[in-house]
């Protein structure tokens, strides 16, 4: 199969998911294209992207200039070019009845044109739904006779839908061949926003087991435990909570650091109130890390905090990778009850769940298991057993192969 990947950009660090995905078709014969507007992160770069050469991939489009006379008169070069072979499409992608904002701004222009450029493809897969409308618009001016799948993560589902109203995925619903999202909490906000059932099936992100290490935890000889949270500093993460849960815990009594790997907006604003509460000799900001020295740091914790938030605009996560991977490894983690984490982390079973914003009910499940490190062998291998069942990479790409080539065949169903 011939499969085109359309982003908002690549690589990003955060975005481990789609390297898998993009890594497993290629390790099963397909080929595979990547669509990006931006390109990101070259410095400090997911290990996959090398090995897979995946820069050589890249098809970006055009370059548009900021400005608007220098885009217009870019725009006119492109449309002297590629007009004579495809003057419909051409004509179509500035066609702004139908398109508005998104052909006045020749942002449309641009895509096509960059995909004109490349063989057919049996498949388009975008991320993020509003690229997924990006899928759709191409396909609407014939740029491609792809079918259309699109994932959904959670920021693309609740707050781009306020900003943008409720009838904003209408016509990527009613044209694409699959809708993906990660989670079934995720599902049943797609269906009430209109989406056909029938196109809708939950395709889980997933983790490369093999590149973690089953290895349960155990209290440490000098009994400090070290807790670790994965990810951008940005609100919807909720880390002020998790730093302020652990000042709790060490209020109590308990010895206890908190490493914080990711970068972010709001990392000065962390810091100064790690600063406050006087936390700064246990409770450190990392910034970004490749994927291998984050395993290290797994390796390395005993407890995974994942205290995550609806923000005042809707922003959610969707079904936060780094869970996953925690659990591979055998941490126990602690989390909240937001969106599609239930799914994942089972209460009791394989960490503990509390409610969003709770600071207190975050410090005394830390502290529950710090007293009782007796069960983070069986809450590990728990955790394990879900991932290996449910968000093993392998088997989500065999099985996202299988939906693509149902797609082609025409006999795509739910099961």
């Amino acid at each position: 199969m011939r499969i085109a990947f359309i982003l908002e950009a690549f690589p990003v660090l955060s975005e481990t998911f789609i390297l898998n995905q993009v890594s497993g078709l290629i390790d099963r014969g397909h080929h595979v294209d990547i669509y990006a507007s931006q390109v990101r992160d070259t410095s400090v770069s997911h290990p996959d992207v090398e090995r897979y050469d995946l820069f050589k991939r890249m098809k970006c489009r055009p370059r548009m200039p900021a400005g608007k006379i220098r885009r217009s008169i870019k725009g006119v070069g492109l449309i002297l070019v590629s007009g004579p072979r495809h003057p419909v499409k051409i004509a179509r992608s500035l066609d702004i009845f139908h398109y508005g904002i998104r052909a006045l701004s020749l942002d449309l222009l641009y895509s096509t044109v960059g995909l004109l450029r490349s063989s057919p493809y049996d498949i388009i897969h975008c991320h993020f739904g509003p690229k997924g409308i990006t899928g759709h618009y191409l396909r609407c001016i014939g740029g491609t006779s792809a079918k259309l799948v699109t994932t959904f993560h959670g920021i693309d589902v609740l707050h781009f839908v306020r900003r943008h109203g409720r009838d904003v995925y209408r016509g990527l619903f009613d044209h694409a061949e699959a809708i993906l999202p990660i989670s079934k909490y995720m599902r049943d906000q797609l269906i009430d926003l209109g989406c056909s059932a029938d196109k809708v099936v939950v395709h889980h992100m997933g983790v490369d087991c093999r590149r973690f290490d089953f290895a349960p935890p155990h209290l440490p000889t000098e009994n400090r435990v070290r807790v670790v949270a994965l990810g951008r500093l940005v609100e919807k993460k909720g880390v002020e909570f998790g730093i302020q849960a652990i000042k709790k815990v060490q209020n109590m009594g308990k010895d206890v650091s908190f490493d914080i790997i990711g970068d972010g907006p709001l990392k000065p604003a962390l810091q100064q109130e790690i600063d406050r509460l006087g936390l700064s000799k246990s409770v450190k900001l990392l910034g970004r890390m490749r994927q291998e020295q984050v395993i290290a740091r797994l390796t390395d914790a005993h407890l995974m905090l994942v205290p995550s938030v609806t923000t005042s605009d809707g922003d959610q996560e969707g079904l936060p990778v780094v869970i996953m991977e925690a659990m591979a490894r055998g941490l126990p983690v602690v989390a909240t009850r937001h969106t599609g984490i239930p799914e994942i982390v089972l209460d009791g079973k394989s960490g503990y769940l509390v409610p969003e914003r709770d600071v207190d009910a975050l410090a005394d499940k830390l502290a529950q298991l710090i007293d009782h490190p007796e069960t983070w062998e069986s809450m590990g291998r728990a955790g394990r057993a879900l991932v290996e069942e449910q968000f093993d990479i392998d088997k989500l790409n065999d099985r996202l192969v299988e939906i693509y080539q149902r797609l082609i065949d025409g006999e795509f169903d739910r099961s």
